[in-house]
């Protein structure tokens, strides 16, 4: 997700000069990359940051996400990968999580049970799709954002 000074501003209710010192301290830190795009600065995380992992991971649990991939899917079935798309994928706090599955032999009964129980602990609402790991690199669209949350 790529962001920019009067973008982040607005979002975030804070004055333009604010959010550029605290965007120089991140750039410096090295914890961001920041590239012109026309007359705009644009930023985004810096994945080969040490720390980026850390980060993204604490990010993930508190958001619930951990707790519900972690409570879900070794229990279910086959499971290789799982997405997160929409608001998630582009870190925008919701009250929906977007998960996209990808697994084989898989119990319907026993995951969507699951699935509500994790939406009762984190007070969120949870969408699933489920496809065949056959079928994974057809099913996202190239522009789509969507972010590996899990992998086996």
């Amino acid at each position: 997700m790529k962001a920019y000074l009067r973008g982040l501003a607005d979002e975030f209710g804070e004055s333009t000069n604010a959010i550029r010192l605290e965007l120089n301290h991140l750039e410096e830190a090295g914890l961001l990359c920041a590239e012109s795009e026309g007359n705009k600065k644009v930023y985004q995380a810096n994945p080969r940051h040490p720390l980026f992992g850390d980060i993204r991971s604490l990010v993930l649990k508190h958001s619930g996400i951990t707790q519900v991939i972690e409570g879900v899917v070794e229990r279910v079935g086959d499971i290789s990968r799982v997405w997160v798309r929409g608001d998630f994928a582009v870190g925008i706090d919701s009250n929906l999580i977007d998960l996209v599955i990808v697994g084989e032999n898989i119990d319907m009964d026993y995951f969507n049970s699951l699935v509500k129980k994790a939406e009762d602990l984190i007070k969120r609402k949870i969408h699933c799709t489920i496809i065949f790991p056959e079928k994974e690199t057809d099913y996202f669209t190239p522009e789509e954002k969507r972010l590996l949350i899990w992998k086996k």
